[in-house]
């Protein structure tokens, strides 16, 4: 049924930037917060950051200062732009409801940052 769909990720160099979407599959209701989600191989799925409705921010001390998130609350979207990249946030990247539901994890938008 519903879900979230992620995209916008690529391969990119480091210090390369992108900006990933997030829209629900369908019309579905808004969320008062939404997040940022990235997973590793190897290490479980981490919040990256979150963003209210209000468009209140809060971001993981390993990309402060280099991402941002947005949203388009007469879209249902949301955003994450993507700045400075660095090696070490080549993962997958999801968005969710904070907290997560399991339910509407997408498949994600993979994003490599290597040289």
């Amino acid at each position: 049924q519903v879900h979230l769909v992620e995209s916008g990720g690529g391969l990119v160099q480091p210090g390369g930037s992108l900006r990933l979407s997030c829209a629900p599959s369908r019309n579905i209701f808004s969320f008062n917060i939404m997040g940022w989600y990235r997973q590793t191989p190897g290490k479980e799925r981490e919040l990256v950051g979150s963003i209210s409705r209000g468009g209140m921010t809060k971001y993981d001390d390993s990309v402060k200062g280099r991402f941002t998130i947005s949203r388009d609350n007469g879209k249902n979207t949301v955003y994450l732009q993507m700045n400075s990249l660095k090696p070490e946030d080549t993962a997958v990247y999801y968005c969710n409801r904070v907290p997560m539901e399991a339910d509407y994890w997408g498949q994600g938008t993979q994003v490599t940052v290597s040289s």
